[in-house]
């Protein structure tokens, strides 16, 4: 019972100035006005070129992102958000298959880019050889000169046989072309 009482006191004084205080800084209702505050907004930094972290290979600038730059990038592309959220049996794409990842940009701009890549993994729990499972296709739309773009690579190799995309290339192309783009292919190699 006393601590209630303490506690009642307690707050009662630590309420009171607060109440005292908001009462002495506001005459009336109708003599409060807005307070307007001015907040001065810098431009956004210029991206950098080159593009911190990338290799250049000739006109073409290419970066292979770590999976939590993957998801920062995804978070302001629409795109790749959409990709990454495709399912298959349920299961986000990149949950069921085997992914991988890369950023590319180009000096003058590319009327559209073809990227390749292997799938590779052990052949078996048992046999600790690397070998080579299938490869990767993918066909992506124009982009800007100096345009960082970050392109999904998709097999259809399962995720739970841990094989890694790796040997990506990246063609920057200046002419038009007859295929379907965007697209990816996946095509096993039967051994």
């Amino acid at each position: 019972m006393i601590k209630r009482i303490i506690l009642l006191l307690l707050v009662a004084t630590l309420i009171a100035p607060t109440a005292e205080a908001a009462s002495k800084s506001v005459p009336s209702r109708h003599a409060i006005t807005p307070v307007k505050k001015k907040i001065n907004l810098s431009p956004s930094p210029s991206p950098t070129w080159p593009p911190k972290g990338f290799k250049k290979n000739g006109e073409v600038y290419a970066k292979i992102p770590t999976a939590q730059e993957l998801i920062g990038t995804a978070s302001n592309s629409k795109v790749l958000t959409r990709q990454l959220a495709q399912l298959v049996d349920g299961v986000p794409i990149c949950e069921k298959y085997s992914c991988g990842a890369v950023q590319l940009a180009s000096l003058n701009g590319c009327t559209w880019w073809d990227i390749t890549a292997k799938v590779v993994g052990q052949t078996s729990v048992d046999d600790k050889t690397i070998k080579v499972f299938g490869n990767i296709r993918t066909t992506i739309k124009e982009t800007a000169a100096r345009q960082v773009t970050t392109v999904l690579l998709i097999s259809q190799e399962p995720l739970v046989l841990r094989h890694a995309v790796s040997g990506i290339t990246a063609n920057c192309h200046h002419d038009a072309t007859t295929e379907k783009i965007p697209s990816t292919i996946y095509q096993p190699v039967t051994n």
